[in-house]
């Protein structure tokens, strides 16, 4: 009797115990765990897309799908003739231009020397017209008081006014020089302006001539690769991706309960579906700003009375350390589930975890022995 009592008691202890211990864990905030996991976690990367920057007929592919290359390797050609057609076409503009700015200026130093000249005859019309004015006024005054004759006042009046004719040629003639000269140093501007032009021509083909050759910005392996020889490549046109797997990382979506205590830096270990003796190590490396459902075309508004509430996941980044040999097996979308350590840090929460583990595991009654 003694003993159908003892294990009644033993046996309504450990109800009560476990109900109290479910009553705890399932009003303990899920952000107090020492470990954060989720199976919504995948393997991405930063896609390169390699597209035709120039159009034409494809006439070699250098690369085969899922074939990894270095940055700087050849990846396609495009048939140039045409663009070095436009590239010579656009130096021959260069030479006309730059012809056309040197007569331009051969011109403009002798219309120098026209205005040089001009400005001498007008400084020696200038002189004998000033000679002539004195004559003028000298027999013009000989006349009046009768010590000279009327035939040489005028023979000195018709002087004065060929003169005076010639200085007005000669300055119309320096006047013509000079516009002349303003005309050819507008038309040497638009020329510099033509060279300008030219050269920027011959700088954008040259340029389109090196887009023919498509090389790889960024090392990583080959995928979607739609370049074909024989098929035409448009402005704008992928021709292939690149996946850098080199550098591919792990985007994890935390349900928001979980989030209170990650920090950017924790430690992470990583299991891969597909690998599942491996074992990765990883670092968070950022949380994201916003939930993905917030970054949708038309994101929710619950501003009418029903009202669903529904816990949102964000985004966690976490980079994997470097050095590791199996790291090289990862391929883009694998399905992996990472396990933040939050109490990394902080010492003080992972001892209270153990010593709440421990003090749980020493309190938990034996049956007694009948």
């Amino acid at each position: 009797m003694t003993t159908n009592l003892r294990f009644r008691a033993f046996a309504g202890f450990t109800v009560a115990a476990t109900l109290a211990g479910a009553f705890l864990i399932l009003n303990h905030p899920e952000s107090e765990a020492s470990e954060q996991s989720t199976d919504d976690a995948y393997v991405q990367a930063d896609f390169t897309v390699i597209v035709s920057q120039v159009a034409g007929t494809i006439i070699r592919v250098d690369v085969a799908d899922h074939q990894e290359v270095r940055a700087g390797a050849p990846l396609a050609s495009i048939d140039d003739r045409d663009l070095r057609i436009a590239a010579d076409n656009a130096k021959a503009h260069i030479a006309s231009a730059q012809a056309t700015i040197d007569g331009l200026q051969a011109q403009i130093a002798r219309q120098l020397s026209t205005i040089e000249q001009a400005r001498a005859a007008v400084a020696a019309t200038g002189a004998n017209l000033k000679l002539a004015e004195a004559n003028r006024s000298r027999f013009a005054n000989l006349a009046r008081d009768g010590s000279g004759t009327v035939q040489a006042q005028q023979q000195a009046e018709a002087q004065w006014d060929i003169q005076r004719a010639a200085r007005e040629r000669d300055l119309a003639g320096l006047h013509s020089a000079e516009q002349q000269t303003a005309i050819l140093r507008a038309d040497l501007e638009k020329a510099r302006a033509n060279l300008l032009s030219a050269q920027a021509e011959k700088a954008t083909a040259d340029l389109n001539l090196s887009y023919a050759r498509v090389t790889a910005p960024v090392s990583g392996v080959v995928a979607q690769r739609s370049a074909r020889v024989g098929g035409y490549a448009r402005v704008g046109q992928p021709l292939l991706t690149l996946v850098p797997l080199d550098a591919v990382y792990v985007e994890a979506n935390f349900r928001e309960t979980q989030l209170a205590r990650v920090r950017a830096g924790q430690p992470v270990t990583i299991t891969v579906d597909a690998l599942p003796n491996i074992r990765l190590q990883g670092r968070v490396e950022s949380l994201g700003p916003a939930s993905g459902i917030s970054f949708s075309t038309t994101p929710p508004h619950n501003a009418t009375g029903n009202f669903t509430k529904i816990v949102q996941r964000l985004p966690v980044r976490i980079r994997l350390e470097p050095g590791q040999e199996a790291a090289r097996q990862l391929r883009v979308g694998m399905s992996v589930r990472p396990r933040i350590d939050v109490s990394a840090g902080r010492p003080e929460i992972a001892r209270a975890g153990r010593d709440a583990a421990g003090n749980a595991a020493s309190a938990t009654p034996r049956p007694p022995r009948t």
